[in-house]
């Protein structure tokens, strides 16, 4: 394992735009960066028996998601030759149509950078303690199942 310190990937609400292109420019001056990959996964109004979703509110053992992210953070730098790797979920109420997770990963080359970010995708969604309770437009509630 690297010197790497746990980072918090929680954010209070909806992860705003500017948030998003802040990111992205605060890279423009590492010029051995070649490719970028950002992944944005924004609550959808699904529409079930029950209702519209109108919002998630999203919960999570923060400690126990934070230590896990690392360690995927770790297996990811060792997997892929990637320059930087950024992971934001909200934790709280998160309208439709709203960003709630923002995964951005940077490597001098494209594919690695896109593999990387896909893989990170996957596995938080997988083996991170976070949860949604879909909140309905008659403000009854369900849990959120992955799929």
């Amino acid at each position: 394992m690297s010197e790497r310190k746990p980072k918090n990937i929680f954010h209070q609400g909806p992860i705003p735009a500017t948030f998003i292109a802040e990111s992205i420019q605060k890279h423009s001056t590492q010029t051995g960066i070649g490719g970028h990959s950002i992944f944005l996964g924004q609550v959808r109004a699904d529409v079930g028996e029950n209702g519209k979703v109108k919002a998630i509110d999203f919960t999570a053992f923060e400690e126990m998601a934070i230590e896990k992210m690392h360690s995927i953070r770790e297996d990811i730098f060792s997997k892929y030759p990637i320059t930087c790797m950024h992971v934001h979920h909200s934790l709280g109420e998160v309208l439709a149509g709203e960003i709630c997770l923002f995964v951005f990963t940077s490597s001098a080359h494209r594919k690695e950078a896109m593999e990387a970010c896909n893989e990170i995708v996957e596995r938080l969604k997988a083996e991170l303690p976070i949860w949604g309770r879909e909140i309905l437009e008659d403000d009854s509630h369900r849990w959120k199942v992955n799929k």
